[in-house]
């Protein structure tokens, strides 16, 4: 077939094939636009860490005003793109405000996110130093980007907010929805293939591991078989938990209670409560007290590997 022949076919599957059109519609907001506010957002976050060259102290004023100008720019140039597709009133108006109250908290965002690079830096003994954590663990970028993306998602901002958490993905392998609430010190140690569902809550102090998954165990569907959107599906983790290795974990009924520790492999629907341990055995999930079960290694003649060393 000639590429002139392939040019008419795939014309006529424009209009044949709709769905996956999008012409003479307003202007979308552009992937390449998004990645540079996505980079530039981390220069701003990390200054001196991401620079060609070593940064200076008496130049970080100049940097962070010429990185916050053209993050303001291209934000409110994408969030106005993004007002304009969901046909928001005003959405020029509605797009420099959005902007600035984005603006507003990135102080806020950087002293929690420093919390995520403590917990990263504490939560993993092969890591030599804070500049190895940020420059080379992909939980930082995967974190970082998923704040920035939540605060967008509160404020009511379509599209922007996954497009910012897809380079995240794409670049580490870790799926966030920017819907997730994440309390501080969080740390996801190796960082691919997890995924967190858009209505799942995390709390402080929480370590989870590759592989795992925070999802939805099935969807609510209307009369015409259609997904319910804006439903809690997703499950809740409190504080200090440790959650190890393609544990999956599902149901937006489903709470993890705080001190609790999830063993690798577990597939978890039902909540579990607080100092809790749960282990897979077969086709059977095991839930037993955590202090009880410390309790008995602790004594024990012959030694065992701790739970918290992973060996559950």
């Amino acid at each position: 077939m000639s590429l002139d022949a392939v040019q008419a076919a795939l014309l006529a599957s424009y209009e044949s094939e709709g769905g996956i059109n999008h012409l003479d519609g307003v202007n979308l907001p552009a992937q390449d636009s998004v990645n540079t506010l996505a980079r530039d957002c981390m220069h701003l976050l990390f200054p001196g860490y991401f620079e060609a060259v070593a940064l200076e102290k008496n130049a970080v004023p100049a940097l962070v005003g010429r990185l916050l100008a053209g993050i303001e720019l291209r934000l409110n140039a994408e969030v106005e793109k993004c007002l304009r597709f969901a046909r928001a009133p005003d959405p020029a108006a509605s797009a420099r405000a959005l902007t600035a109250q984005a603006l507003e908290r990135l102080p806020e965002l950087r002293r929690i996110i420093q919390t995520d690079v403590t917990a990263a830096y504490q939560g993993d003994p092969a890591a030599r130093s804070v500049e190895e954590i940020i420059l080379a663990y992909p939980c930082v970028l995967a974190i970082s980007l998923q704040r920035i993306a939540h605060v967008l998602y509160t404020l009511g901002v379509p599209l922007l907010p996954r497009m910012l958490t897809e380079y995240a993905h794409e670049r580490t392998g870790t799926d966030i929805h920017p819907g997730a609430r994440i309390g501080p010190h969080f740390f996801i140690d190796h960082a691919t293939g997890v995924v967190i569902g858009e209505s799942c809550t995390i709390g402080s102090h929480v370590k989870i591991y590759q592989g795992v998954t925070l999802g939805a165990k099935s969807f609510e569907v209307d009369n015409a078989g259609h997904p319910i959107k804006g439903v809690k599906r997703h499950p809740d983790i409190e504080d200090h938990v440790t959650i190890y290795a393609h544990a999956t974990i599902l149901g937006g009924d489903t709470r993890i209670g705080a001190h609790s520790i999830i063993g690798g492999n577990v597939w978890l629907l039902q909540s579990v409560p607080a100092h809790s341990i749960v282990q897979q055995q077969g086709d059977n999930v095991v839930v037993r007290p955590r202090r009880k079960l410390e309790a008995s290694i602790t004594s024990s003649q012959s030694p065992a590997p701790s739970p918290e060393d992973g060996s559950i």
